[in-house]
C-alpha cells in the first residue's frame, strides 16, 4: 500500500510542532552556558524565533483541526480538567 501525500505532510507537521519544543527548551539552556552576556541574548532570542516558526510551519502543515487540538493539550489551563 502506497500512503498518500496527505498522511505524510500531517505526520510531518505533528513532528515539526514537537520538534519545535527542543529550541524551546534551548531558550532556558543558553543561558546556563559560559558565554558573553551579548551571545546568550542573541542566542536565546534566536531559538525563540525559529521555534515560534517551526512550530507555525508545523500547524499549517498538519491542518487546522489537528494543530487546534495540539494547541489545546499543550495550553496548562486544560491539563488538571476532568473529561466529561
Amino acid at each position: 500500500m502506497k500512503k498518500s501525500p496527505k498522511h505524510f505532510r500531517i505526520k510531518l507537521g505533528i513532528f515539526l510542532m514537537i520538534f519545535s519544543g527542543l529550541f524551546f527548551a534551548l531558550i532556558f539552556i543558553i543561558p546556563l552556558l559560559d558565554l558573553p552576556t551579548r551571545v546568550k541574548v542573541v542566542g536565546a532570542t534566536a531559538s525563540y524565533v525559529i521555534m515560534q516558526v517551526v512550530f507555525w510551519a508545523g500547524g499549517l502543515l498538519a491542518g487546522r483541526e489537528i494543530f487546534t487540538r495540539y494547541k489545546k493539550q499543550m495550553n496548562p489551563v486544560n491539563w488538571f480538567k476532568r473529561r466529561g
